[in-house]
């Protein structure tokens, strides 16, 4: 639902509403927050909410600290999970210089704009989202262990597909916060799962990424144990993905689905850096249905882009090579920038792959272009003027630092 700032005002008011949550994340794309009280929300949505900007990754230094919070009413969320008395609400910001400029290194805002500059040419993007996570024991100190919660397989049911009931209360309190996941099932890892979303608008997608992973973490504590959203939690085991759903639609009614895919597989090793930002994102790569290399196909999961058999408005692209440890944000920006790049220009995709990559001999994998196998590869690959003119440099910077 949209709410106006007065609307907003007058919910908090007649719902005595205790405390309003102020979102936003920084360049990588964990969450922050700052905790206000209702007496403070008129002062909030017309002149910002200061905070010290110097200690989030990628927001400046000391000589230059100062940043404002400005909620967004569209995305009042109650949190239900707080007592009914004293109850809280979450808004997520936009964030601005103190002469009310928009702060650049605002990755919601980056994906904001992209969105707004592709719907000016006359195209609507969307995205569906699916991401898997690990459910750990914790130990008697409650310290996260890497024990996990069962030794279930694919799609295996209870017993011993024990996150069932954990899933379960995850999906419920997403619905009564009015995001309705799609499906969710046990995966291939013990103790791994899965959750994926319906398709949306990009903002509302990227938006939900982030309630979904705070609120997996919140339950997952609550019953005793541990979330990890890492891409290799395991060493022997299936890393987590990311899977990106993807779709367009054209003003003009023509189909565009496969100069966006092409546009995409045309930019990928340069946007990986912001698909797969930590080391163990690259350990993932190339095992337990996580591609290595730049492919598509119409069914083939060992392909970095599938292209599921469906038609009308269930007719997407499927990118496989993120992880969760991405910022939803600047992923969907990126993903949206090059989709149009490959729209505008008439880009054309190459060949399906019709192989299994997993089982693919060297002479026939050497045909095909291959993701960056580690950080500093990805870092480099990044140094390129697409990510240049669409990526902050001060963002830049953040992620070649985690080489």
């Amino acid at each position: 639902m949209k709410y106006s700032e007065q609307e907003v005002i007058q919910y908090v008011q007649e719902e005595e509403i205790a405390f309003i949550h102020l979102a936003f994340c920084d360049v990588f794309g964990r969450q922050k927050n700052i905790s206000i009280v209702p007496a403070e929300l008129p002062r909030a949505f017309e002149y910002g909410i200061a905070f010290d900007a110097s200690a989030i990754a990628g927001f400046g230094d000391e000589a230059r600290s100062d940043l404002l919070l400005r909620p967004d009413p569209d995305t009042l969320m109650l949190l239900p999970w707080r007592p009914e008395h004293g109850q809280v609400v979450r808004m997520f910001c936009s964030i601005v210089y103190p002469d009310g400029q928009p702060f650049e290194c605002d990755t919601r805002a980056m994906l904001r704009n992209a969105a707004a500059r592709a719907e000016e040419k006359g195209y609507s993007f969307l995205f569906g989202a699916e991401q898997e996570f690990y459910l750990f024991k914790r130990d008697e100190n409650g310290e996260p262990t890497k024990i996990p919660y069962d030794r279930a397989g694919y799609m295996d049911i209870a017993p011993d597909d024990k996150g069932e009931n954990i899933r379960r209360e995850i999906c419920l309190t997403l619905a009564q916060m009015g995001i309705f996941p799609e499906c969710s099932h046990h995966e291939e890892g013990p103790g791994q799962n899965e959750i994926d979303f319906r398709y949306s608008d990009p903002l509302t997608a990227a938006d939900n990424v982030m309630t979904f992973q705070s609120i997996v973490k919140f339950i997952a504590e609550r019953n005793g144990l541990y979330a990890d959203f890492s891409p290799k939690p395991l060493a022997e085991e299936p890393g987590s993905g990311f899977h990106i759903n993807m779709s367009v639609k054209a003003a003009d009614g023509r189909d565009r689905l496969y100069e966006m895919v092409a546009g995409v597989l045309d930019k990928v090793e340069e946007m990986t850096l912001f698909l797969n930002p930590v080391e163990a994102s690259y350990t993932r790569f190339g095992g337990h249905k996580a591609p290595r290399y730049v492919s598509w196909s119409r069914e083939n999961r060992s392909q970095l882009i599938r292209i599921p058999a469906a038609v009308g408005e269930y007719r997407r692209a499927e990118l496989r090579s993120p992880d969760p440890a991405a910022n939803p944000y600047l992923a969907f920006a990126l993903m949206i920038q090059a989709g149009l790049r490959g729209i505008e220009r008439g880009l054309e995709l190459p060949p399906a792959a019709g192989l299994n990559f997993y089982q693919a001999k060297g002479e026939t994998l050497s045909r095909f272009r291959r993701l960056p196998h580690d950080l500093t590869a990805a870092a480099a690959a990044a140094d390129s003027p697409f990510i240049r003119e669409h990526v902050p440099e001060a963002v830049i910077e953040e992620y070649r630092k985690k080489r």
